[in-house]
Order: C-alpha cells, then sequence, then structure tokens
C-alpha cells in the first residue's frame, strides 16, 4: 500500500536511510531536515523537499519525525513552523525518535485536540538496520493507528511490534538501551581481558559466535573495539539520552538499575573526554584505560 503521502522530518544518520527506503518502496514523500544540504539524495530520488515541518504535513496524510531529542520533537510537531501549522484533521503522526514515555503521551494528548493521532515508534538496530531496511520498530498508540501507520513502518523495518497504548513503544526502547548497557560493556571487558591475556581477539570472536556469547554487538561492533576506532553508528551522546530516561522510568518505579547506572557514568566521563559524537562502541575506552565507575 503505497497510496499514503508520506512526510518525513529530520534526516540524520537514521532518518535519512529511512526515509530512502520509503521511497524506494514507492511512497509519496516530502522531506525536511532543519540543516539544509541533507535533502539532495532523496530529490534526486523523486522526493520533494519543504520548508517547514508544516509545510511537509500540509502535503502529507502521514508524517514522520526522526530527531534526536524531546525539545526536538517538540520543536518539530509545535513551533512556530511545526507540523501543527499544516496538518490537517485525520493526520497521523508517526515518531521515530527515542524521547520520554510522559512526554510522548502528552504531545499526543496535545494533537488530539486538532483531530491529529500520533503513535511512538522508535526503532533499534543502528545505521546498518537503517540503511538495509531490517530495524525493530516498537510501537505504542492505538490499534487503528497502528495498522495505518504498519506498511510505512515495514517499509523501514523487518519487525514491527504493537507494545500497547501510546508511550510504549518508548518505553519498550528505554528497555532496549538497558540492555545493550549491559551487552556493550560485557563485550568490551571480555575483549580488553583477551587482548591484555594474549589471545588473538578475532579469534576469540569467532570462537564466540556459534555459542551463548553471541549478540548483536558482539557480531556489528566488536572489530570497532578491537581496532579501538568508533566511526559513527549511533552516537554515545543519544545512548546516553536515552539511559538518563530509562534511569528516570526506574526512578520513578523505585527500581535499581546497577549496570545501567555504571554505563551512564562511563559515558558521562567519556562525553566529558570529547567522545560523545563517536559510536556507542566506544565504551571500550572506558575497559582499555580503566575509567573507575
Amino acid at each position: 500500500m503505497t497510496d499514503q503521502r508520506v512526510g518525513f522530518c529530520g534526516l540524520g544518520t537514521m532518518g535519512a536511510a529511512m526515509a530512502a527506503n520509503l521511497r524506494r518502496s514507492g511512497f509519496s514523500l516530502t522531506v525536511w531536515n532543519r540543516t539544509p544540504g541533507r535533502a539532495a539524495d532523496l530529490v534526486a530520488a523523486g522526493a520533494s523537499e519543504a520548508a517547514t515541518p508544516g509545510a511537509a504535513a500540509a502535503a502529507s496524510d502521514v508524517v514522520v519525525v526522526c530527531v534526536s531529542d524531546t525539545p526536538d520533537v517538540e520543536a518539530v510537531l509545535f513551533g512556530p513552523d511545526g507540523v501543527t501549522v499544516g496538518a490537517a484533521a485525520g493526520t497521523l503522526i508517526i515518531d521515530c525518535s527515542t524521547i520520554s514515555p510522559s512526554a510522548t503521551r502528552d504531545y499526543a494528548a496535545r494533537l488530539a485536540t486538532g483531530g491529529v493521532a500520533m503513535i511512538d515508534a522508535p526503532v533499534s538496530g543502528g545505521s546498518e538496520g537503517a540503511v538495509k531496511a531490517t530495524l525493530s520498530i516498537m510501537v505504542g498508540g492505538d490499534a487503528d493507528d497502528v495498522e495505518r501507520a504498519r506498511p510505512i513502518l515495514s517499509a523501514m523495518g523487518t519487525s514491527v511490534t504493537h507494545m500497547g497504548p501510546i508511550g510504549s513503544g518508548q518505553a519498550t526502547k528505554a528497555v532496549n538501551q538497558v540492555i545493550l548497557c549491559g551487552a556493550y560493556l560485557g563485550v568490551a571487558e571480555g575483549l580488553v581481558l583477551a587482548m591484555r591475556a594474549g589471545l588473538d581477539p578475532e579469534r576469540v570472536v569467532a570462537a564466540l559466535s556459534g555459542g551463548a556469547a553471541q549478540s548483536w554487538v558482539l557480531a556489528n561492533r566488536s572489530g570497532r573495539m578491537i581496532a579501538d576506532e568508533y566511526p559513527l553508528g549511533f552516537k554515545l551522546a543519544l545512548h546516553l539520552k536515552d539511559v538518563h530516561i530509562a534511569l528516570g522510568m526506574a526512578e520513578d518505579l523505585d527500581l535499581a538499575l546497577p549496570v545501567t547506572a555504571l554505563a551512564a557514568r562511563f559515558e558521562e566521563q567519556l562525553m566529558a573526554e570529547g567522545h560523545g559524537d563517536e559510536d556507542v562502541s566506544s565504551l571500550a575506552r572506558a575497559i582499555r584505560s580503566g575509567i573507575e565507575g
């Protein structure tokens, strides 16, 4: 189904690839990005470029938002030139950003006063998944709205799971980021131990990849940790933002997350040292250098 006109706001590392997959799937696409110059390839592929989020919404039945943080989503939706300026009643917003579940519920309620529906659909799978359209997408919202969005979501990912009411997708993404804290730290500790013990780390990865230690992080980020080079896949700064969301949820639930808290302390130190724009696998720097948690 490609008869829905889609707007896409946010053409960063993830968003540009996701929008490209929508265009390849045949959707009529209007795109906007805060920083000019990101839309050239999409326009060459047949998309239109809008000057503002409101203009993108005016040309669309469904608007996908993929930006960095909670204030960015609020600005795209409700700013002076935001989506609400151009969105007609009946428009559906799909927010693929990773933001606070409580803010998501608030934004959905505000949009509903104008007859605009919203679902939250944060994604996991890294830049590779965005390019290959193999993202895992966790969705919160009304069941009918989710079904309306499903053809669009399925063009961007291979796993689309409706988790419950609005905000449930964001809560699930927080769980995802908590689990990744342990995965990144575990792989980093294991590989640094292997190297200090004189083992060939690439052979270690090969040996472990068929067993219980296998994980997405081991398969996709071990090479970066071994080389001690961390080209961007998903910014450490953004992961830390997500971790703070998860820790805030845990505090509200009177729950301690010691591994997540440790990862946050490491990431805060790495941020202070200027590594915030590196891939989150640069957590291995903390293990290599013996940063104290």
